[in-house]
């Protein structure tokens, strides 16, 4: 374990104490979500099917730098999925067979494992999985992209890990919730208050389900949409905890589209940052130093988008030496101590998301 590691357990060992939520029965339980950094089981995403062929070699790198440090679960859809995700991992130089990669045949819609996926909570010790109400953010896409598959997939990695699955009655995407491992989820209400997705849904009524499900005592609500995000605002793409007490939050430059005259965006991450600065919380501006042009599309170089694993960092690159270098540079003191890659993903960041969106840890158990 890392030091910083350490020391957070040992921060959470002392507050946990003061997460309790009352069961149905009338029993005090604790719990609570651990955050990213905190030690993991495994990791777990969906393998793009034949619509989304063109995130295979991104999957194929990120597939192989997950599997030197921990389990990954490459969930498929059909066989000849699994001999196009072999053949990929292969041609990037890595193993299919590799003794942390576990392949599993279940049936899935789309490669965002992040938002389908299971939402994990330790419950007086412990784990169980959550499965939230997924529709496709909202049916953003039309009918043409199905979400049925996909909605049943925390019940089947449930059954496949042992662990109880709690089915929550609500339209939410993991990928709009971040977590500090103590005592607050940090979301943006443009997503759970989408009418989309949750119809009279009220702000008291999210807060007050928020606490009870995740054992927090504190929710931090922005609201906002960046321009062109697919997703109606996710969390993970504004700010991101890096440590219980630490925000990082994008901050627009002159250099990025962003800043020009009438995009929202800047509006977004500033009231973010103030939202997030007035909860009690030292707030870090990350810049967005630039942007790439792509497939006809113009990008910003936003790469909060990334994953924590054990003992490593993988953030979405651009191709853009200079704004990945600088990225790099930056999560090393965001995550000192671990190993940092940044993989080019414009394939995956022109359909609305990056690393994050496409994986799901699984937190492991320490005791807490």
């Amino acid at each position: 374990m890392l030091r910083h590691e350490m020391l957070v357990c040992l921060f959470i060992g002392l507050s946990i104490m003061n997460t309790v939520v009352v069961g149905s029965e009338g029993q005090a339980l604790t719990k609570r979500v651990p955050a990213e950094w905190e030690p993991q089981e495994a990791i777990w995403l969906q393998w793009p099917g034949p619509w989304e062929r063109s995130y295979e070699t991104a999957f194929a790198r990120l597939s192989n730098v997950i599997a030197r440090y921990q389990p990954l679960h490459i969930l498929y859809t059909s066989p000849r999925i699994r001999s196009g995700a072999r053949a990929a991992i292969k041609r990037e130089e890595g193993d299919p067979d590799h003794l942390n990669i576990r392949w599993h045949a279940v049936p899935s819609d789309n490669a965002w494992m992040r938002d389908n996926g299971p939402v994990y909570v330790l419950e007086d010790g412990a784990l169980r999985a959550q499965n939230w109400g997924f529709d496709a953010w909202g049916g953003a896409f039309g009918a043409e992209v199905t979400f049925q598959r996909d909605n049943q997939v925390p019940v089947i990695v449930g059954e496949m890990t042992g662990l109880p699955v709690d089915t929550i009655d609500i339209v939410h995407e993991r990928g709009n919730l971040e977590f500090n491992g103590v005592d607050t989820v940090l979301l943006n209400w443009s997503v759970i208050g989408d009418p989309r997705r949750n119809r009279d849904y009220t702000r008291a009524r999210a807060e007050a389900d928020l606490k009870r499900h995740f054992g927090v005592s504190k929710v931090v609500l922005i609201e906002g949409v960046p321009e062109d995000d697919l997703t109606n605002g996710h969390i993970d793409g504004i700010a991101r905890f890096i440590n219980s007490t630490t925000v990082v939050v994008a901050d627009c430059t002159g250099s990025s589209k962003c800043k020009t005259v009438g995009n929202q965006t800047q509006a977004v991450f500033d009231a973010a940052a103030k939202t997030i600065k007035a909860a009690g919380f030292t707030v870090i501006r990350d810049p967005i130093e630039g942007f790439v042009e792509y497939r006809g599309s113009t990008f910003d170089t936003n790469y909060l988008n990334w994953l924590v694993g054990n003992g490593f960092v993988i953030t979405v690159g651009f191709g853009n030496p200079r704004t990945d270098a600088a990225a790099k540079a930056r999560l090393e003191t965001y995550f000192p101590g671990r190993d940092i890659y940044v993989i080019e993903m414009l394939e995956s960041w022109a359909a609305g998301g990056g690393v994050h969106c496409h994986t799901n840890d699984l937190p492991a158990v320490t005791g807490s």
